[in-house]
């Protein structure tokens, strides 16, 4: 990839480079509880992602340590399956 030809919302640093664009980290913190990053990825073939790492701090006894982990994997199978239907083409109504 050129990197003479940034996307406008690349980082324009170290960051670009190995056949990539890699926009600023959008950081949501809440200390002591959670953390989450997001970076928006152009691959030298076009292709763009948004790649998110998430940290939540888990309760100390195991049952309710498994039972936040249920719900955040739940609650990110939405908003992983919301973004995918997001992007998906509408499909053209025919003329009347």
């Amino acid at each position: 990839m050129n990197r003479e030809h940034h996307t406008p919302w690349c980082g324009r640093d170290h960051r670009c480079g190995l056949g990539e664009h890699r926009s600023d980290e959008i950081v949501v913190d809440i200390p002591g509880h959670a953390r989450a990053v997001l970076v928006r990825v152009r691959t030298a073939a076009g292709r763009e992602h948004a790649e998110v790492r998430v940290r939540v701090a888990l309760a100390a006894g195991e049952l309710a340590a498994r039972r936040q982990l249920v719900g955040l994997l739940g609650d990110l199978r939405e908003a992983v399956t919301r973004a995918a239907l997001t992007a998906r083409p509408r499909p053209r109504r025919a003329a009347r």
